[in-house]
């Protein structure tokens, strides 16, 4: 059970950020109160109803030791404690598990790169199948999506693409997409019905705000050119892209989809600050990586971690050992979130076992 002292301290450390915000807080400070606000209300919500069950409990005690209640309502009393403990343990796991360490990142939205790997243009048509699978879980989320940049292959697949996810909770779902993604069918180009294995990787990236990142403007080295196209042709006659290098870390960033020079410059520097952002948590989580027992976050993208097998019709995360035989309600995005909720829960799983031996 939740140490009442720990609930205490939730309750306050709440007013107290209310209370805050309500006199007058500004700027930077109103929205890291805000974030932590917003982090911590369905906390104090579980918080106030196990609280609340807990004092029911007592109640229930109470009457059912009280010797002038008579045996009808000493029975009730019985089967209401009964429910209520029910009750209360539900919201013992709801509350431990809201209590875990979050990522900071998790309520932000996301930022998705796709790139083809082995497997040539097989790869690139697989790489376009993926992002379409993710534009449309996405939809189906409720989260709105923009294709920063994309880069064709001859045969309609694309070699890379950068998709802006926006929507609260985005990274959450969507980390668990980092790594490789391996597929075997047989490719169009295929004469003699072979099946082939081709790959592309997936890495997810935290959307950061100007709170979470810094960057100064003498640190950039910013180019111009003319944008190309499939093959290497130049699609526009201005130089509307832009390739901006962050010169202390050698990260660089290239953006040519809209036909804008503003626009592609505002799409590089916030891939940039997402890129910077990612690069310090990767710092952070390595340090934490030894002690960390759940294989589903690694995170690690060069792990492979699923196969989208299309002969059978099979798609199998590897890090679960989920396989699922619906391959092209998973491919669409349709039922995609079968996948990430499993993964999810996992997670939950990994991380609350390791709460719980720990607070053993």
């Amino acid at each position: 059970m939740i140490p009442a002292a720990k609930l205490e301290r939730l309750l306050d450390r709440f007013a107290a950020i209310e209370s805050e915000m309500a006199s007058g807080a500004s700027g930077p400070a109103f929205v890291k109160l805000s974030r932590e606000h917003a982090e911590l209300a369905p906390v104090i919500e579980t918080a106030r109803a196990y609280r609340d069950t807990q004092r029911q409990i007592e109640d229930a005690d109470a009457l059912i030791a009280d010797p002038a209640s008579d045996s009808e309502m000493r029975s009730l009393a019985e089967e209401e404690r009964a429910e209520l403990r029910d009750r209360l343990s539900g919201l013992d796991r709801e509350l431990k598990l809201q209590l875990l360490p979050k990522d900071a990142a998790d309520a932000s939205s996301a930022i998705v790169e796709i790139r083809a790997g082995t497997g040539g243009d097989e790869a690139a048509l697989f790489a376009a199948d993926l992002l379409g699978m993710y534009q449309r879980y996405c939809s189906l989320q409720g989260w709105r999506t923009e294709v920063m940049d994309m880069t064709e292959s001859d045969l309609g697949g694309i070699k890379d693409a950068t998709l802006e996810v926006n929507g609260r909770g985005a990274y959450a779902k969507l980390k668990f997409e980092s790594g490789v993604h391996r597929v075997q069918r047989v490719p169009v180009t295929e004469a003699q019905g072979r099946i082939h294995t081709s790959a592309a990787t997936v890495a997810v990236l935290p959307e950061a705000e100007d709170v979470d990142i810094v960057i100064n403007d003498k640190d950039l080295r910013i180019d111009v050119y003319r944008a190309q196209g499939a093959g290497g042709q130049h699609v526009n006659k201005t130089e509307s892209a832009v390739r901006i290098t962050h010169l202390p870390t050698g990260i660089a960033v290239a953006q040519q989809t809209e036909k804008s020079q503003h626009k592609n410059k505002a799409h590089a520097m916030k891939l940039l600050k997402a890129k910077l952002y990612d690069m310090e948590r990767q710092k952070i989580e390595g340090a934490r990586a030894a002690e960390r027992k759940s294989m589903v976050g690694s995170g690690d993208r060069s792990e492979r971690i699923r196969t989208y097998n299309f002969p059978q019709g099979r798609v199998t995360d590897h890090r679960i050992n989920l396989t699922l035989y619906k391959l092209d309600r998973i491919i669409t995005g349709d039922e995609l979130s079968d996948v990430i909720d499993a993964l999810v829960s996992q997670d939950q799983a990994d991380r609350l076992a390791e709460f719980e031996a720990a607070e053993a």
